[in-house]
């Protein structure tokens, strides 16, 4: 599931697009933003659609290899190890994730199916495979180990598929990281005799509603929020910071006042966490100062607005 701080990432990234735009249209760019976070569980899903895909493909290339005219011993009596992998299987049997690609029409695996297949060439080729068949062991462990290593190493930094969710949905584009990341926890859950059902997108209603919440908030209030910036960048003007650090110190300044129960240490971290990935080293320590200069001074005269576990 999402989780706050890519929620901020998102939302970040829908101000940064009506500021620049200079649209007046919020309803608009708001639909987009849920709607973009709403999509990031159809690449959840895809992601580990990938396993079945190829597993399938897998048991497809053993029986072509059985009605060879000149079929070998190895091809009549294959090593099945693989499209037997009991964690693979859970996904398979999983009603709530088949359900969601039926009603979704999720089957991209079959559409593009030449993606599954050299995937699973690659795989067969790699140590990894050769390692896994190859073992003796049998164990509900050693499959899902070895489906988590199958993921980490051959589709999360898959170039072609990346490419490919890209060309489908832009916002995709940094979703993919987040969502490998989700897609690994989820796979490192696995358990022999508990089924795997598909949570929600967002951890629970109050992080459904902190979207919008925080969108709206930003947007509507960001030339007020410019004021508590002023005399804080003593060796820069307003104009000179950057767009992108501006909006996320002007989002730290909106938690600050309109989300009492959101702790201003947790702010700031988060705010210089994603500085550092989608700005630079020194826009971190320039948000980290200047917010923390502003959370001072609203403290200071009483306005800063916290309660219960905002004041930790």
């Amino acid at each position: 599931m999402i989780n706050r701080r890519h929620i901020r990432t998102k939302v970040m990234q829908s101000v940064y697009a009506i500021l620049t735009s200079k649209s007046d249209n919020l309803t608009k760019e708001e639909k987009f933003l849920t709607s973009s976070i709403d999509k990031m569980f159809d690449l959840y899903v895809l992601m580990l659609d990938v396993l079945p895909r190829v597993k399938a493909i897998a048991k497809e290339t053993l029986e072509i290899s059985k009605k060879k005219h000149f079929a070998t011993s190895e091809d009549l009596n294959p090593n099945t190890k693989f499209i037997e992998n009991k964690a693979i299987a859970v996904l398979e049997e999983s009603v709530s994730f088949q359900t969601y690609k039926q009603e979704n029409q999720l089957d991209n695996w079959h559409v593009e199916e030449k993606f599954m297949r050299t995937i699973f060439e690659n795989l067969k080729n790699s140590e990894l495979y050769s390692s896994y068949m190859n073992s003796s062991e049998q164990s509900f462990k050693e499959d899902a180990r070895f489906v988590v290593d199958f993921f980490t190493q051959f589709i999360a930094p898959n170039e072609t598929l990346a490419n490919y969710f890209e060309d489908m949905n832009i916002s995709w584009v940094d979703d993919i990281p987040f969502v490998n990341t989700w897609a690994v926890r989820s796979l490192e859950k696995l358990k022999k005799d508990k089924p795997f059902v598909l949570n929600e997108i967002y951890k629970d209603k109050e992080d459904r509603e902190f979207v919008n919440d925080l969108f709206r908030k930003v947007v509507l209030n960001h030339t007020t929020f410019e004021k508590e910036i002023e005399n804080k960048t003593p060796n820069w003007e307003t104009d000179r910071i950057a767009d992108l650090d501006m909006i996320m110190i002007k989002m730290g300044i909106c938690e600050f006042l309109h989300f009492s129960t959101i702790p201003v240490k947790a702010t700031m971290n988060e705010y210089i966490e994603i500085a550092k990935d989608y700005s630079t080293q020194k826009s971190s320590f320039f948000i980290n100062g200047v917010l923390d200069k502003v959370w001072r001074e609203l403290d200071k005269t009483g306005r800063l607005n916290k309660i219960g576990r905002g004041r930790l």
